[in-house]
């Protein structure tokens, strides 16, 4: 499976927007499950700027025929979220259409997915879900939905290195440091998550697995009390994505260790990647799938493949992802969306099954 960080070398970068001028519809569940205020404001700052100028294009596009629903797995103002108000109305204008966002949160994506998977395969109802959307089937034994027949994939919007980020006072100089302490530590090192299951977590269990350590968990209700912990000095290792950690980062209040990627990030360029730190397979990303019901005709497919291709090429959306850390998807490599979404599920269920994770009941 090709690493889309190396298929293309002018690969640009992001993380999430808000605020576009799209329909939206049941907006309720408001739960904040990022990782605290830094994160907000960012986000609100980027949402601000993405609500200019949006709104009479979504209206251009009305007499196009009947709106594609955006149906998202995460509450109003998550990352998921603000991905889907940012791709709404450019892709609204690829397709001629508008395109309406209606958030659909619980279970862990599980209540978006189901209902995307009984809709009609006609291309107007669409998941835009999240990295849980590969972690799922692995995680929860009893799915209302086969993920793997129930789906096809459209694209993938955006990928989103984390970072391996330590109190200022954690003794570790660098991740062979860490290596050699956790090895020493017979009670393990902990480290801060927004819960079982999460992306931190994975994120941790993935390095226990690959360096042969035991680190300790301490799971969170949400990753905002994680890493306010980890800020404080009460947990030192926290596994973050780097829009919502850079502000602790650039004030000293948190250290990165290393990027969870191959290669390192341009929003932390002076951060090592995972691999030049000494882990070289060790890859974690967080990204966005926009998937459509198995049975969508092939034709429909392409059409929604090129429309998502072209909203995501846009010069707006390009700058936007940049400013959040991570890269647009290269979409129009065929077949390397439904690769790599394949290649992530295979990946979490070794993990989750080697590590024995089970999600919180």
């Amino acid at each position: 499976m090709a690493n889309p960080y190396d298929m293309a070398p002018h690969l640009r970068e992001i993380t999430t927007n808000q605020g576009e001028g799209v329909l939206t519809m049941n907006d309720s569940d408001h739960v904040n499950q990022g990782a605290g205020a830094p994160r907000r404001r960012f986000l609100q700052a980027c949402a601000g700027a993405a609500a200019l100028g949006t709104a009479p294009a979504l209206r251009a596009a009305a007499p196009g025929g009947p709106p594609v629903t955006l149906v998202v797995s995460y509450p109003a103002g998550g990352g998921a979220d603000l991905m889907a108000r940012l791709l709404a109305p450019r892709l609204s204008d690829a397709l001629g259409r508008p395109v309406a966002v209606e958030n659909l949160p619980g279970e862990s994506g599980q209540l978006a997915a189901a209902r995307v998977a009984a809709a009609a395969p006609d291309g107007r109802t669409l998941l835009l879900d999240a990295s849980s959307f590969a972690v799922n089937p692995s995680l929860f034994p009893r799915l209302p939905y086969d993920s793997d027949r129930a789906f096809t994939a459209i694209g993938v919007l955006a990928i989103f290195p984390n970072v391996l980020l330590c109190h200022p006072s954690f003794k570790a100089a660098n991740v062979a440091d860490l290596i050699r302490m956790a090895k020493a530590e017979p009670d393990g090192i902990a480290y801060a998550s927004s819960g079982v299951g999460s992306a931190q977590h994975l994120a941790g269990a993935l390095f226990e697995d690959l360096t042969q350590t035991q680190l300790r968990h301490v799971a969170y209700k949400g990753g905002g009390p994680a890493m306010a912990d980890v800020v404080a000095g009460k947990v030192p290792l926290f596994f973050g994505n780097v829009a919502s950690t850079r502000e602790h980062v650039q004030a000293g209040r948190l250290r990165p260790l290393a990027v969870t990627t191959r290669r390192r990030s341009k929003a932390l360029p002076q951060v090592p990647s995972m691999a030049e730190a000494g882990v070289p397979n060790y890859e974690v990303l967080e990204w966005n799938p926009l998937l459509a019901p198995a049975a969508t005709p092939a034709a429909e497919r392409e059409r929604l493949a090129k429309a998502l291709q072209q909203a995501m090429d846009n010069r707006e959306v390009v700058a936007r992802v940049q400013a959040m850390g991570g890269e647009v998807f290269p979409n129009h490599t065929d077949g390397l969306a439904s690769g790599f979404i394949k290649a992530q599920q295979v990946q979490w269920r070794r993990v989750i099954t080697a590590r024995k994770i089970q999600a919180a009941s």
